[in-house]
This record gives C-alpha cells, sequence and structure tokens, in this order.
C-alpha cells in the first residue's frame, strides 16, 4: 500500500476503537486548500470497507448569508475569521443531534453560499455507530472543540495551499497577492488565535499529497 494509504486505514483503525456502538465525531480541519475534503472521502471509503456507516459533511455547508460575511468589508481578515460560518445551525443541526444525549436526527446543511440561499431542511436518522467526518476551516475553535471525540488537523504550507487553491477556483496563486489576503490572514488569525495543532488529536503535514506525515500526536492517542 502507499503511505497516504497506510495512513487513512490506520486512522481509521483508531477511530472504529473510539466506540464501536455509538457515533463517533472526526473533525478534519486545516486550512484553505489544505486537502481536507479530498482527506475525508478516502477516510470515509476505508471507514465504510471497515463496515462503519459514515456520515460525511463540510462546515461550508454551514455558511452565513453574504451580506453577514461581508458587513466588516469584502476584503476583511477578520470578517473571514468571524463571520463566514453560522455555528450556531452548525451545532442545532448537525453536531447536537450527533452528540452523546443526542436525537440522531440531523440536517448535514443550512446554507449554499453560492446562491446565498436557505437550502431545504432535510433531517436524516444516523445509525447508531456512524462516524462522523466534518471538514472544513477553523473547526478548533473554542466553541466547537469539545464536540470532537478525535481531530486532525492536516498542515500545509501556504504557498502550497494558495497553489492548490489556484488550481481548484481559479484564484492567485500567490499567497501574498491581495485577492488572498482575506482569506490568508484570516487563517493567521486564526492559527495565532486558536492554536490548531496545539489541539488537534493528530497533525498531519500534507505538503505532499502522495505522502502525508504525522508530525504531532501518536496514533495511539486517539480516544
Amino acid at each position: 500500500m502507499s503511505q497516504r494509504t497506510d495512513l487513512l486505514t490506520a486512522i481509521a483503525c483508531m477511530a472504529t476503537d473510539i466506540a464501536p456502538d455509538r457515533i463517533v465525531r472526526v473533525a478534519i480541519d486545516g486550512v484553505d486548500g489544505a486537502g481536507k475534503t479530498s482527506f475525508a472521502n478516502e477516510l470515509a471509503d476505508v471507514l465504510r470497507d471497515f463496515g462503519r456507516p459514515v456520515i460525511g459533511a463540510s462546515v461550508d455547508g454551514f455558511h452565513n448569508p453574504r451580506a453577514v460575511r461581508y458587513a466588516r468589508g469584502r476584503q476583511s481578515p477578520i470578517g473571514f475569521f468571524e463571520d463566514s460560518y453560522n455555528y450556531t445551525l452548525l451545532k442545532q443541526y448537525l453536531l447536537d443531534p450527533l452528540s452523546p444525549g443526542g436525537s440522531g436526527r440531523y440536517c448535514a446543511a443550512a446554507f449554499d453560499h453560492v446562491t446565498d440561499k436557505a437550502v431545504p431542511f432535510v433531517e436524516r436518522t444516523a445509525p447508531p455507530n456512524s462516524i462522523l467526518l466534518l471538514d472544513g476551516i477553523f473547526l478548533h475553535r473554542p466553541e466547537l472543540r469539545a464536540y470532537w471525540d478525535a481531530s486532525i488537523f492536516l498542515r500545509v504550507d501556504f504557498s502550497r495551499s494558495a497553489a492548490r487553491s489556484a488550481d481548484r477556483d481559479g484564484t492567485s496563486p500567490d499567497p501574498s497577492a491581495e485577492s488572498n489576503r482575506r482569506y490568508v490572514e484570516g487563517q493567521r488569525i486564526y492559527l495565532s488565535e486558536c492554536a490548531p495543532e496545539k489541539h488537534a488529536t493528530m497533525v498531519i503535514d500534507n505538503n505532499d499529497l502522495a505522502a502525508p506525515v504525522v508530525v504531532a500526536k501518536a496514533l495511539g492517542d486517539l480516544k
């Protein structure tokens, strides 16, 4: 197996061991362009091969309306960090129902930031041994940390993440470009104020997609 497959398999093994008979909540965090969604999707495939139902979701399904996101100005890094997401709905629709003592009835998204409209409320019932994989930025904010049974932070240099975002979105590959300032500086605020690498169960260097490397926290620390 490849180095990436080996790591995904090891993480899947540890995640399934956290609790075999209840919902396990795993966050996959990192700056924009870190490879979070791809990592989550690949991990989901391995977990399903292990026989665990997977609930895949993204914090991007819980954006605030455009008027809220840009209330401090379209170029504001603080606005990007503070106003991008509706954490109240994220908790109400997804995290609280899937937490111990929750109903198990959840909704995986609330808002489409492209159309700037709410999406229909579609309620689903989670199998009792599901594993939630939530990917997105800012997932180690203080108000979210307690929700995670395990969390992964994908460490990627801004030069690499900006290049990936450029390939995906057609944006500038230069992290110092003015068009990237809102996003790069907003994420620097997050890294400084919330110290995600300090709080993550595992930190993975994902600069080389084919060869991710665990750089902090042993796999055995997952619990």
